[in-house]
Order: C-alpha cells, then structure tokens, then sequence
C-alpha cells in the first residue's frame, strides 16, 4: 500500500497518510515511517506505467453461486464517499423525562439509519449505503442519549447517483431532526471517485481466460482496490476469482487454490498478451 500512496497523483492521499505516520514514536518499529517527509518525490507521471492489472478475490457471491471461474471486471471500480455524522439532543434521566418532552439523539439515529437504506433501496441499481456503527453517549441503561455519533457510507459506479442519494438522505436527516428535536451535522471523511476499466485492457482478460479454458463473467467491483488508485496513471483492469459462500473481511473468507492457481494463470497470459500488442506498437 505504501508504493501506491507513493506513486499517486493525488496530494489528499499522501498528506492522510503522512498525518497519520508523523505521530509514530521514532523508537518503534514504525519510526522510519514516522520520519518521512517527501513522500511526495516518489510521484510519477501519467504514462509513465503501460497498465496496471490486479488479481483479486471477488469480496461478493456472484462468481461462487454461477459457479464461473473468473470475474472480469469491465465496468469499473465503485466510488465512494464516506461521512462521520453526529445526532445531537439531550441527555436527561429516563424515568422523569416524558416520552413528549423528549430529545433522543439515539431515536433519530436509528430513524437516519433506515433513512439511508430507504434511499438506496429506492431506485434500480447496483448502489449500496451502509451505516457501520453508532456511538451514543453517555451510554447508561437509565439516560436518554444525548449524543449518537456515526457513519454513512455510500458507493455506486457514477458519482452522480452517489451525490443525488446523499441529497436525499439529506434532506430525510432534516425531517427527522425536526420530528425527534435534535441536530444532526454530517462531514465528510473519504470521497474516492470511480475507476473506469479500460477496454483494451479487458479484451485482454478475457482472451487469456479464454485461451485457458476457463469460463468468465463481467461484473464490476463494488469494493476499491490499489488498482482503483493506479488508475489514474494508466489504463487499469482487474481480475477476480470466487469467493467461497461471498464472504469476505470475516475469518470465513476462503478461495481454494485451484481458483487461486486460475487467476495467476489468467494474470500472467494477460501480461503477456499486453506486452506483445504494446511491444508492436
């Protein structure tokens, strides 16, 4: 991950990571890290690389249930933009305080959580919205909370229909705020736009994978990868094999080796195939 944050073009992306490095202690054994300071040298220029191509688990259940061997990526890598949301109401003791006189943070929140999912749910599509956790402070089986922190995720292929969704959860945050008697303020914490598979780069895959026997699907990729990064330098695409049951970020997680040794094979004919047409340009 650190050369990918190297070579990006992108200034975000390398003062989050520097801010985070810069308070490592220098004894530890992440005080080299702690002491980097030109990060930024190690950028290269759009071109500089032909193609970046990467093998990857699925992360998802389409590859396993179809029983298809490999995924090619055609459409791209999702965006996504991430907020860190707080309710704010008013803690008061639960037994005195009147279920009207009221100001749950921890009642909007949850409220705000179906919000998200409503709106993602309520057009055809791909997109996702997640709500990962809610912190609600003070915290006490006897006290309203007063304070609910969490976030919204939202990702989609076109950042467009990830800014369209977020206006309405916006405005269903507003309704809420007003029904419940709190304040709910959103900030933005991540926003990774789309990466767009190149087409060249697709054929590719998908002729190696023929040529290896084995059978392919086009999907994209609702998770982001390096490659997603990458692709701001050179034309990029992705090759996934099946995971087991579509798990994946649990202990459960599991691709066998013969799907393992298939998307090496189909890597290394891809990059093979690559070279030799850009070899006779």
């Amino acid at each position: 991950m650190l050369a990918i944050i190297s070579f990006s073009t992108r200034p975000s992306l390398h003062n989050a990571f520097i801010d985070q490095v810069a308070h490592c202690d220098a004894d530890s054994p992440h005080g080299d890290l702690g002491r980097i300071s030109n990060l930024t040298d190690a950028r290269i220029p759009r071109g500089t690389l032909a193609a970046i191509l990467e093998l990857h688990t699925e992360q998802g259940p389409q590859l396993y249930e179809t029983k298809v061997q490999i995924g090619v990526v055609v459409q791209g890598i999702v965006g996504l933009k991430r907020w860190k949301c707080i309710a704010t109401g008013f803690a008061n003791h639960a037994g005195t305080t009147p279920m009207n006189r009221r100001k749950d943070a921890l009642a909007a929140a949850a409220k705000d959580l179906l919000a998200v999912r409503d709106v993602v749910r309520a057009e055809p599509g791909r997109q996702v919205g997640t709500v990962g956790y809610m912190k609600a402070e003070p915290g006490a089986p006897n006290v309203i909370p007063g304070r609910v922190e969490f976030p919204v995720e939202l990702r989609d292929l076109d950042a467009g229909t990830i800014e369209r969704m977020w206006e309405y959860i916006q405005q269903r945050f507003a309704q809420t705020d007003k029904e419940e008697g709190v304040e709910t303020r959103c900030a933005v914490i991540n926003d990774i736009a789309p990466a767009l598979s190149d087409p060249s780069v697709q054929s590719v895959k998908r002729e190696a994978a023929r040529s290896a026997g084995l059978s392919t699907a086009d999907m994209p990729s609702g998770a982001v990868h390096d490659a997603g990064e990458i692709s701001r330098l050179a034309p990029m695409g992705m090759i996934f094999v099946p995971s087991r049951g579509g798990i994946s970020h649990a202990p459960q997680e599991f691709s066998t080796w013969d799907d393992v040794a298939n998307g090496t094979e189909v890597l290394y004919r891809s990059i093979l195939k690559l070279d030799k047409q850009m070899s006779a340009r």
